[in-house]
């Protein structure tokens, strides 16, 4: 039997098994003992195996050392030849044996071979064939160990390799080969970390092969190590988590502060009744000393189980810790080059900052940051110099302007880097649902008649009518932030609305920007519109309006568009699904490119972006009151049933049911690219979704009795997503398309709705006039202030600059921009590569490869569609095509590419 010691995902296998042990029917107790290298003991074995007693002993031999086997019927064998292949660390040999001698280490490793089948005799599962596989060569980012064994008819299939790792060092398995086998050859695919047993020492891989099963499918030789890989891998939550485990559990957001540093720097904890909130992995660090409640800051990288970490070609090009290094390096020197507080003094100095021939940071060691972000760095070859400089972003390469124009302006809430905040406007006048005591009258400001004119070919009524009238609105979202904000130092805020019209061309038309201030310090509730104009005082105001408005934008959609609906909300759903889905199981198969490296970038998140103190809380407008913007908005708006892209543009009006029309769905805007291309590419998931789970899953009771898959989901809704378990938009799993659903739903957060809210953001944001992540003044018309409304007739540019970022929190978040829109150069990007498990089934393998195609031919359509005149928020002078759908990408910085996963 295998059972477990409840260290991690180890697998202890029972000790007979392993020192197999055999006694022959002529030395009745007499015990054999494997003796490397001894050629006398190899003969007598030999003979042995050719006398009739042989039925006793099988011959495995492997790396120079003999081993007698319990063999447990007389019935042929066959020989077998494995070869198992070690990925190198950083081109680095992998490990090395453990030796006190003088000799060089012979290199090893312990291989166990389980059979699907249960032992007649005992009714248990039958012992695995053991071997120990030799190094036999290597290259620089290999190692190839081989051994042979015997199998004999009755063994049955193979359906798990057991991985023991005696050397120095963790290695990585890629995978394990067998070939002889009567069935043809078997390729098992690992792609994981063993720890060596100096570390753990009851450390025993499991590897299932490629097959997969259902829970009441799996062979009955492999019942008992499924669930107790599972069990393993839950832990028992308790104890510090350190790298080498494989432990996953959950946890609220409880280290993001740091209270021991100072009062400043604590942070509440999100998660709970009081702010709702996803959970994240556990860590078990102990609790600061002044707040019991929260948890120790790691002193290095965050722990996540160890199959969650960077590979190693990505880990050469972000880490945490180079990350952390980064910023630790760059910022003293940003602010030594950078002013802190002020703003640039001219439009020239920005543009100076992406000049060709960079500016000199005085880095240390600038050759490992060059390798880092090669696309931020100038190298002056004659002086033998590295020199910083940010490359321009594609918009601004294509129209130095493209920032003030109002058309721009309403086209990126369609194709920028948050299409998903647009919506219908489906009632008139609009109103606030905040407390009125608290928060003033809640009627907009908006003056009907005014934005009748600004329409100019129809009222407000018809507009909303004929389903032309769209608004940006985070008036109730910011205005409870309002006071607190402003009584932070070098910042403002508003609760901001602003109305667009839809032209005939398909293009949105801003019409009017509105501004509110609830009642604080002994002031009123102040709220004011602003309109586009041609008259330069205006036009200038109309200008400020906009800045704040795009610092709103900006801000939700890094707050919640990205970090909430994609990152936050998915480290749930990685959680469950290796605490509750087998690694055999067909949709852990089906999910697991979907889930890759997440938790890992999520944790550098909490160390560098998200903390009390990062970037988020000194560049972005809420400040230290950031998170805690994320919690509210997950309570009030985050759905899982609304994440589905076609509910999510239903829902906010964007769009309405008709079979009838392409993807059911008939748009109200027909030019939108995030929606058209979005819709192909969730079309072609579905459809790979739907053909693998109905090849799974022929009949509805599969489904409900299917205890692994049920337990995964209602642990994502109960444990993950704790706050918002009894919400009633829960989706039920009953059905096959239920499962269906739940998982598109799933791998398009994971996969096209992260592509599409991240990879635009250095081309949108790095030149930070576009999308100032920040307003640091108040609008010059808010109080009565002659000095200042004098500054602003005068000199409106420098008042517009003094309220865009300092110079120190522009060059920052541009830096940490360019680093999280860049692909690696192992990015997995979606239905490019097949999954082995895919590839070893038939159906599947052709399921996949017509979804493939689908994924590829869209290259083609994107590329036609952006080369259509006729789709003006594609095309035309200055504008940007859209790209951020387009499945494929080189690495770097390319505003393209749709990874499997949120990896970045």
């Amino acid at each position: 039997m295998l059972k477990s010691l409840g260290c991690g995902s180890s697998t202890q296998v029972a000790s007979a098994t392993l020192c197999h042990l055999w006694r022959s029917s002529s030395h009745s107790g007499a015990l054999f003992q494997p003796y490397p290298n001894d050629i006398n003991l190899k003969k007598q074995l030999m003979r042995g195996k050719k006398s009739k007693n042989n039925g006793g002993l099988r011959l495995v031999s492997g790396g120079g050392i003999i081993k007698a086997a319990l063999a447990i019927s007389a019935e042929p064998t066959t020989t077998v030849i494995t070869k198992v292949i070690v990925k190198k660390i950083t081109g680095v040999t992998s490990s090395s044996n453990l030796t006190n001698g003088s000799q060089p280490p012979q290199k090893l490793l312990q291989l166990g071979f389980a059979s699907t089948l249960l032992d007649p005799r005992t009714g248990s599962e039958k012992p695995p064939i053991t071997v120990q596989a030799k190094l036999i060569s290597e290259n620089e980012v290999e190692e190839i160990y081989e051994a042979s064994l015997e199998i004999s008819s009755n063994f049955g299939e193979i359906g798990a390799v057991i991985v023991e790792n005696h050397n120095e060092k963790e290695m990585y398995i890629k995978e394990v080969n067998l070939n002889g086998l009567a069935s043809g050859p078997l390729t098992v695919s690992c792609k994981s970390w063993v720890q060596p047993q100096t570390l753990v020492p009851t450390q025993k891989r499991v590897f299932f092969t490629n097959k997969s099963y259902l829970p009441m499918q799996t062979p009955t030789g492999l019942k008992s190590m499924r669930e107790t890989e599972l069990t393993n891998l839950r832990g028992n939550g308790t104890g510090e988590r350190q790298s080498y485990d494989r432990i996953y559990d959950y946890d609220v957001y409880n280290d993001l502060g740091d209270p021991d540093k100072s009062e400043d720097f604590k942070r509440p904890i999100l998660g709970g009744p009081d702010r709702p909130y996803p959970r994240r992995c556990r860590t078990g660090r102990p609790p600061t000393e002044t707040d019991p409640h929260s948890e120790q800051r790691a002193t290095g990288s965050i722990y996540v189980p160890r199959d969650e970490a960077f590979s190693d070609i990505k880990s050469k090009e972000f880490t945490a810790d180079k990350f952390s290094a980064f910023l630790r390096t760059f910022i003293p020197r940003l602010q030594v080059h950078f002013d802190p507080n002020i703003g640039f003094p001219n439009f020239k100095a920005i543009d100076a900052l992406f000049d060709v021939d960079g500016f000199n940071l005085s880095l240390p060691d600038s050759t490992s940051f060059k390798d880092l972000l090669p696309w931020i760095f100038k190298t002056i070859y004659e002086i033998e110099e590295f020199k910083f400089r940010f490359q321009p972003p594609v918009p601004m390469d294509g129209d130095k302007f493209f920032w003030l124009r109002d058309e721009e302006f309403a086209r990126q809430t369609l194709a920028g880097p948050n299409p998903c905040s647009i919506q219908l406007v489906k009632e008139w006048p609009l109103s606030s649902q905040l407390d009125p005591k608290v928060y003033g009258p809640p009627e907009a400001a908006f003056n009907t008649e005014m934005i009748d004119q600004e329409i100019g070919s129809m009222t407000v009524y018809e507009a909303i009518q004929k389903k032309k009238l769209y608004i940006l609105d985070y008036h109730d979202m910011l205005l409870p932030y309002v006071q607190k904000v402003r009584a932070l130092k070098g910042t403002t805020l508003y609760g901001s609305r602003t109305l667009f019209f839809l032209n005939e061309d398909e293009t949105l038309r801003p019409l009017a920007i509105e501004l509110t201030r609830p009642p604080i310090d002994g002031k009123p509730q102040w709220k004011r519109v602003y309109g586009p104009s041609e008259k330069a005082t205006s036009l200038w105001l109309w200008r400020f309006a906009k800045s704040h408005v795009l610092a709103h934008d900006t801000g939700y959609h890094q707050l919640v568009s990205h970090w909430l609906r994609t990152h936050c909300v998915v480290e749930p759903y990685v959680i469950a699904t290796n605490r509750q889905l087998s690694a055999m199981h067909p949709i852990y198969r089906l999910l697991h490119p979907h889930l890759r490296y997440t938790m890992e970038i999520n944790a550098s998140g909490r160390t560098n972006l998200i903390n009390a103190g990062g970037t988020i809380e000194s560049t972005f407008s809420p400040l230290r009151y950031s998170m805690e913007l994320s919690s509210t908005a997950y309570d009030l708006q985050w759905q899982f049933d609304l994440q589905a892209l076609p509910a999510d543009l239903i829902h906010r009006g964007l769009a309405e049911e008709d079979p009838t029309a392409s993807h059911g769905l008939k748009l109200h805007i027909k030019d939108y690219p995030f929606a058209n291309d979005g819709l192909i590419l969730w079309d072609a998931l579905k459809q790979w979704v739907t053909e693998y789970v109905n090849h799974y899953y022929p009949e509805l009771y599969l489904v409900t009795t299917d205890q692994e898959l049920q337990a995964w989901w209602t642990e994502i809704r109960t444990v993950g997503h704790a706050d918002k378990q009894e919400e009633p938009w829960w989706p039920l799993l009953n059905t096959p398309q239920d499962l269906i659903d739940i998982v598109t739903n799933i791998a398009w957060v994971a996969s096209a709705h992260h592509a599409a809210v991240n990879f635009g953001q250095y081309a949108y944001a790095g030149y930070f006039p576009n999308r100032p992540s920040i307003t640091r003044t108040n609008m010059p018309t808010e109080d009565n202030n002659p000095t200042l409304w004098k500054s602003f007739l005068e000199k409106p540019e420098e008042l517009l600059l003094d309220a865009f970022p300092s110079q120190l929190q522009a060059t920052q978040i541009m830096l940490v921009m360019s680093m999280l829109s860049s692909h690696s150069t192992d990015e997995e990007y979606i239905g490019k590569d097949m999954e082995p498990s895919w590839g070893d089934n038939p159906t599947i393998k052709e399921a996949f490869e017509r979804f493939s195609t689908s994924i590829k031919n869209m290259e083609l359509i994107i590329d036609h569609k952006n080369a259509d005149s006729n789709l003006k928020n594609r095309t035309g002078a200055g504008v940007t095509p859209y790209e951020l759908l387009k499945p494929f990408s080189e690495s770097g910085v390319t505003g393209k590419g749709v990874p499997y996963s949120i990896s970045i």
